[in-house]
């Protein structure tokens, strides 16, 4: 059953390597001229760039997920709201992730040691917020799909968290500790 995650897993994977927000470079650099809002449009660009993956990634983890989990029509019926739920529950921790990386990429070859506690300790709580949010789902989704179908459902969701989180460790340059 979850060898037909492979290719579409492998598609996602390519969409985020292939993908050309290269936001680290750009967020690290200096812009030359600002706007009166005080971002360059350069800055205002890349946001809209990484909403649009964001959204492709969600359509694409429905996708996923539908393809593997072999519902039946009435379990679809009950499945899919609460799975839309848990994904727009999960986006403001997304958010904050993403903000996070936003801010240790502006600041990372100047990073104080608070910083650098005050990252990890952020760090840390959004991937317990998110830790949470999937367990909390948990008996809900076995209300309506049995627990071996919730247990895939978490497997899928868990591994498309991982396949993100390392595409995003491989653009994230290390914490400089030069300085």
């Amino acid at each position: 059953m979850l060898k037909k995650a492979i290719p579409a897993v492998v598609v996602l994977v390519c969409v985020l390597f292939l993908c050309n927000v290269s936001m680290f470079a750009q967020q690290s650099e200096k812009p030359a001229a600002r706007s009166g809002s005080g971002e360059s449009p350069q800055s205002n660009v890349d946001d809209r760039d990484i909403e649009l993956l964001r959204k492709d990634l969600r359509a694409q983890r429905k996708e996923i997920t539908a393809q593997n989990l072999n519902l039946t029509a009435e379990e679809a019926t009950k499945f899919w709201p609460i799975f839309d739920q848990y994904r727009k529950e999960a986006i403001k921790p997304n958010d904050d992730r993403w903000a996070l990386i936003k801010d240790y990429a502006a600041n990372y070859s100047s990073m104080t040691d608070a910083q650098a506690n005050d990252y990890m300790k952020k760090a840390t709580a959004i991937d317990e917020q998110l830790l949470e949010l999937r367990m909390r789902y948990i008996p809900v989704f076995e209300k309506v799909i049995s627990p071996k179908k919730t247990a895939l459902w978490y497997q899928i969701d868990r591994h498309i968290d991982l396949l993100i989180n390392f595409q995003l460790s491989a653009r994230i340059p290390l914490v400089d500790t030069t300085k």
